[in-house]
């Protein structure tokens, strides 16, 4: 029997992949990747506070071959927003999660920034 811990834990989880899928599939990534566009400072800050400490320029400091290069995150299947998304947001292995330390917003924004950032090989 699912506990009614459990069954939230697993609601809201279906919920944020749910919206996180839609918010890929009706904007194709477009959107996301604008807003960073025109207001880049406020996803590179997000990163800067957050990541940076284990993700400076892209790399891992605890883990060389799980960086964030462009090579890497198509190897681990993490070269889509969605996907940096559920990562950030759950955590995986030594990652934490950051779901109650950003908003959802913060969460889509910098994990645009991560894939274009990769995609100009963290220049």
């Amino acid at each position: 029997m699912i506990s009614l811990k459990n069954l939230k834990i697993i609601l809201t989880t279906f919920l944020l992949i749910v919206t996180l899928a839609f918010v890929e599939i009706a904007t194709n990534s477009q959107i996301a990747l604008a807003d960073i566009t025109t207001n880049p400072t406020t996803a590179a800050e997000i990163f800067s506070a957050n990541c940076a400490g284990c993700h400076i320029n892209g790399s891992n400091i605890i883990r060389r071959g799980k960086n964030l290069k462009q090579k890497a995150l198509k190897k681990y299947g993490m070269d889509s927003i969605a996907n940096i998304s559920n990562l950030v947001t759950n955590g995986k292995g030594i990652m934490p999660a950051y779901k109650d330390r950003l908003s959802e917003q913060q969460i889509i924004d910098v994990s645009a920034y991560v894939l274009s950032q990769a995609e100009n090989d963290w220049k």
